[in-house]
């Protein structure tokens, strides 16, 4: 199937090199560190794309489009700050806005439609972004107002909603680290719906 081709093809990007294994151990061994030292923040993994995805969109031959800057761009806005108990997540982006708004990039460059030059504009708002550790179960939640436009002209103002589940605990030293790696799922999650959505294919299309 396409994700077969995609994850052959698409190699260009750095990350997709750096094996599974070898990215859980070194962010399972620091959050290990902090747990045990309690001072570091913790970092968000890096965010992976759903090529599957991305393939059906390239399919609907988008046009280019370019990105303005995510808002809310303050650090210290609520959006931009995820606890997990008692440890605090931090984006490597330096804000979760900044991380949604890598993601988008380096998504739409995959499908080769980035270019920060083109008429078409996408621009992103985080409203809602937490990831919340329960005590068996976890879930995190995020929505984003995506507005597009196009020489000036509004082609599209939406929300996207996505949520995702995964294994928790009342343990930190197995809760804290579940949901340090759940946020790039989220975030794919989120996307996934943004790439799905027939309105959002027409607002970019050529």
């Amino acid at each position: 199937m396409a994700i077969f081709r995609s994850q052959g093809l698409r190699g260009s990007t750095g990350l997709r090199h750096w094996p599974g294994s070898r990215a859980l151990f070194a962010f399972g061994a620091l959050t290990a560190a902090v747990l045990a030292t309690g001072c570091a923040p913790l970092l968000a993994p890096p965010y992976a794309a759903d090529y599957e995805t991305l393939d059906r969109l390239e399919a609907t031959r988008p046009g280019k489009v370019a990105l303005a800057r995510a808002e809310p761009t303050d650090a210290d806005d609520k959006v931009n700050t995820v606890r997990l108990r008692s440890a605090r997540l931090v984006s490597p982006s330096g804000s979760f806005a900044q991380y949604l708004q890598d993601a988008l990039m380096r998504d739409l460059s995959e499908i080769a439609v980035y270019d920060p030059k083109a008429p078409t504009h996408i621009a992103a708002r985080v409203r809602v972004n937490d990831i919340d550790l329960g005590v068996i179960n976890g879930t995190g939640r995020m929505e984003v107002e995506l507005t597009v436009t196009r020489d000036g002209t509004q082609r599209l103002r939406k929300t996207y909603r996505a949520q995702t589940a995964f294994d928790s605990s009342y343990a930190n030293i197995v809760a804290v680290p579940a949901g340090q790696a759940a946020y790039p799922r989220l975030v794919r999650a989120l996307l996934r719906e943004v790439y799905a959505d027939a309105q959002f294919v027409a607002a970019i299309g050529r």
